[in-house]
């Protein structure tokens, strides 16, 4: 298995893969219980960002491109059966730019992108000014909650989130849309219902980057409502990704 990618509960005879793209300063442990919170019929595996947790000694990638490239790169083997890919924040940008990397013929194998808590690729601004050097960061990621916030809060685990923050936080400010051909795959657009950095509204953008499809949800929540309402998220991709037999 490459050094990019983590399975915690393999699925051989799963029918879809399920690929998840942490947010900044986030880790492919944030998907490990999401097994059991879906069916048997999707399987559950994560990405794993160079320069945290088991890939501490690994360079945090330069740029947005160079991340996009190493994953695409690497992902091939992932893709012999449908799979759908969810990003939350950063990693909606990051999902959003491998779908658009992967190589033609591959492309079929991505029947659905999930857009969780991001704002579309050309409405994606650098940070303020109020928000830059470490002290801004934190303030930045402790006023969006979750489980970052509570981390960074613990002195002898902030400077290695600092670390990886610090390299996400560059990816996301020194990244700018390319234009191009849309995705042909379906896209869902999900939002908290007060999260202040992409508000629902924000999310609704998505639309005219696809083709095939578009749907806007909002789910109880703030930024990470993936972390408070883990349930409703899966029992939306559940319900997206292996709908219910159609009545007799």
């Amino acid at each position: 298995m490459s050094a990019w990618f983590r399975t915690f509960v393999p699925r051989p005879s799963a029918e879809i893969r399920l690929i998840c793209f942490p947010h900044a300063g986030g880790a492919a442990s944030a998907y490990r219980g999401w097994a059991e919170l879906l069916p048997p019929s999707i399987e559950v595996t994560a990405v794993q960002y160079p320069g945290r947790q088991d890939r501490i000694m690994a360079d945090p990638s330069p740029d947005m491109a160079t991340l996009v490239r190493e994953i695409a790169e690497e992902i091939r083997p992932l893709l012999d059966r449908p799979v759908a890919f969810f990003g939350h924040s950063m990693g909606g940008t990051v999902a959003y730019e491998v779908a658009r990397a992967l190589p033609r013929e591959l492309r079929p194998a991505l029947v659905h992108l999930f857009a969780s808590a991001r704002r579309a690729p050309d409405d994606c601004e650098p940070l303020a000014a109020e928000f830059r050097g470490d002290e801004g960061i934190l303030r930045y990621v402790t006023g969006l909650g979750g489980t970052a916030g509570k981390l960074i809060a613990h002195e002898e685990l902030r400077d290695l989130a600092l670390f990886v923050l610090r390299a996400d936080f560059h990816l996301i400010d020194t990244y700018t849309h390319r234009p191009g051909a849309p995705l042909v795959c379906p896209v869902t657009a999900i939002a908290g219902s007060y999260d202040t950095a992409c508000t629902p509204a924000d999310a609704a953008a998505w639309a005219r980057y696809t083709t095939g499809g578009f749907h806007l949800r909002e789910l109880p929540g703030g930024h990470f409502y993936l972390e408070s309402a883990p349930e409703k998220l899966t029992a939306l991709l559940t319900d997206t990704l292996v709908p219910a037999p159609a009545a007799r």
